[in-house]
């Protein structure tokens, strides 16, 4: 019996260095992403944390795939995030558009950095006990995403994003993202979309909608869906509170 049982724990290790090993390359994207900034090569720091996207999204499937979650992996995922999009974003950012602003400009920075790391913390502590079809705050990956996408948005516009003096209010957004991934706002997952088992078809056409915008101005959609869905948690948490006060309006009636 002891064999058996220490043969199944070997199984579940040996499978736990491909999840695993796939979040160790989105921890070196996010790497990557540092030294480029370090280099004022901008727009492949802002490439790298996309590829740093694609492999946070792949290990955690990986993992359930292989049947090889693990507390282990759940901590090194989260580790890998803090520098993927937290310090990665926020040091871009800052040598990009914040450092002309002194001390408004870092405080920015690293409000961005130490929000992530406690959005990352509690989702931990939460995620077993909290519904998948949400999220808590806004992720870290799709606050960074936002950071990013503006890096592209501007050279897609004007070819060297260093060329352009970043306006004041940027400034602003940087803290407004930090807070809203602290914040209780729900955000849609997409990890448990019924739609797309019911409708199929629908869910085909728009995939290929997608890679088809996707592939005309890829720079343009990226930034114009990360802030889409940076937005959508407040827009969301507005109309659900008027909702709300109608209803106890009509009920007073």
């Amino acid at each position: 019996m002891s064999v058996k049982v220490f043969n199944k724990e070997a199984e579940l290790n040996r499978n736990a260095i491909f999840p695993n090993f796939v979040t160790l390359l989105g921890l070196f994207s996010g790497f990557y992403s540092i030294v480029a900034t370090l280099n004022g090569n901008y727009v492949m720091a802002s490439y790298a944390t996309l590829v740093a996207f694609v492999f946070d999204g792949l290990d955690g499937k990986i993992a359930r795939m292989l049947n090889a979650s693990s507390e282990f992996g759940i901590q090194l995922d989260s580790l890998a995030d803090l520098i993927s999009f937290g310090v990665a974003p926020a040091l871009l950012v800052y040598k990009w558009a914040l450092e002309p602003y002194g001390r408004l400009g870092w405080m920015a920075a690293f409000l961005f950095v130490a929000c992530a790391a406690l959005r990352l913390a509690r989702f931990n502590v939460q995620s077993k006990r909290i519904s998948n079809k949400f999220f808590v705050g806004l992720p870290s990956p799709a606050a960074a995403g936002v950071v990013v996408t503006s890096v592209l948005f501007a050279r897609h516009f004007f070819g060297d994003p260093t060329a352009i003096e970043v306006p004041l209010w940027f400034t602003f957004m940087i803290y407004i993202l930090a807070f809203l991934m602290v914040s209780n706002v729900p955000y849609f997952s997409f990890k448990n979309i019924e739609y797309f088992h019911k409708k199929p078809f629908n869910s085909l056409v728009a995939f290929v909608l997608f890679i088809f915008v996707l592939g005309l101005y890829p720079e343009v959609f990226l930034f114009l869906f990360a802030s889409a869905y940076a937005a959508s948690g407040i827009v969301a948490l507005l109309l659900r509170k008027n909702k709300v006060h109608l209803e106890e309006e009509a009920q007073e009636v």
